[in-house]
């Protein structure tokens, strides 16, 4: 990291970024998050804190992980004897949650880099599973203010890749709607272009083609955006979105067990909504059961003591709400790692989830 970067953070995290108040962000009251919508909204900018940390070893709170009965154990896909697994009767629906935020640029070699081993980890481990996977950004508003237009893009872009007029005029309303899988992502090292998609949809399956490539372009969301990573998870899972005609309708599934992937600098800085609030709507989504949801996060605080200071990383937070978890720190080199001892929990949670 350049060392103005790195001062930038430090002098960020002293000062809250101008954030939501801290005290604000670790309420545990009711959620407030506003209606959902299909329009994006100019909401001002927020920036959480971040720090470095390492991640320490497995085991239960005081550590990076965290399981329902004790360590985290390495138990291999089990089998009844027809292939599908128990407890989540083989489904599992990978959701990424990752930050559009300046600072990303800093890591994005890292999440490059990254992108294919998660494919990796997950074809190699979940071979015998129905899987869905999809991304979405932590940012109300599509694009970059600056380059939207009208005219498009706007002379003042200063993002010489910019997506052309054509490009712009094919979007949907759920391109820019909060929550919404991405699929056409612009800005600032993002592909902008869309990404190919079968059959319109706004998440991959097994069978779908050329994933590593595909899952690339959705999770590259580029650093032009917002981190607000908590209210991004709320939407994508809310009814709204995820019923018959919702942006994605079809994702979600009751009998499938939800991992959800935090990928982040700054924690989060959703601008409404609670811990409290944000841990019930996952729990709705998955009929009250928390056994039924695997988190992992790269972020600001991976460890328990750091996630007690920095109580603006709402990311870390939450997950430590629910019996199965993982963190590392997004300072690590390779992320690869991480996310195969979080598939690793996945696996232990199916054992444990049985569908109504």
């Amino acid at each position: 990291m350049s060392p103005a970067r790195q001062a930038m953070l430090v002098a960020c995290a002293l000062a809250a970024c101008g954030g939501a108040d801290p005290s604000a962000s670790s309420s545990f009251g009711v959620n407030t998050l506003p209606p959902l919508s299909g329009t994006a909204s100019s909401t001002s900018s927020s920036t959480s804190t971040s720090t470095t940390s390492t991640s320490s070893g497995p085991g239960t709170d005081t550590s990076s992980s965290g399981t329902a009965g004790g360590p985290l154990l390495d138990l291999g896909v089990p089998d009844l004897g027809n292939g599908a697994p128990p407890g989540c009767k083989g489904k599992i629906d990978f959701l990424f949650v990752i930050s559009g935020h300046g600072f990303m640029s800093e890591i994005q070699g890292q999440l490059v880099d990254a992108f294919p081993k998660f494919i990796s980890t997950i074809e190699a481990k979940f071979a015998d599973f129905d899987y869905h996977i999809m991304v979405v950004d932590g940012d109300p508003i599509w694009g970059h203010e600056w380059c939207n237009g009208p005219p498009c893009p706007d002379p003042a872009c200063q993002i010489p890749e910019f997506p052309s007029c054509d490009m712009i005029a094919s979007r949907t309303v759920c391109d820019f709607t909060m929550g919404a899988g991405t699929v056409f992502n612009a800005g600032s090292l993002a592909p902008n272009v869309p990404c190919n998609l079968p059959e319109g949809r706004r998440y991959l399956t097994r069978d779908d083609p050329d994933l590593e490539s595909t899952f690339a372009c959705m999770a590259q969301v580029g650093e032009s955006g917002r981190d607000y990573l908590n209210e991004a998870l709320v939407r994508a899972i809310s009814p709204d979105l995820t019923e018959p005609g919702g942006c994605n309708e079809g994702f979600l599934r009751d009998d499938a067990l939800l991992m959800v992937t935090f990928i982040t600098m700054t924690g989060d800085g959703s601008l409404t909504g609670t811990i409290k609030g944000f841990k019930q709507a996952v729990l709705d989504a998955k009929g009250g059961d928390p056994d039924a949801v695997v988190m992992f996060a790269i972020t600001s605080s991976p460890d328990k003591a750091g996630c007690e200071v920095a109580l603006w990383d709402r990311v870390c937070l939450l997950i430590r709400l629910f019996p199965y978890w993982h963190a590392i720190s997004w300072s690590e080199p390779d992320y690869g790692p991480g996310f195969e001892t979080a598939t690793d929990l996945v696996v232990e949670a199916c054992s444990q989830f049985i569908p109504g």
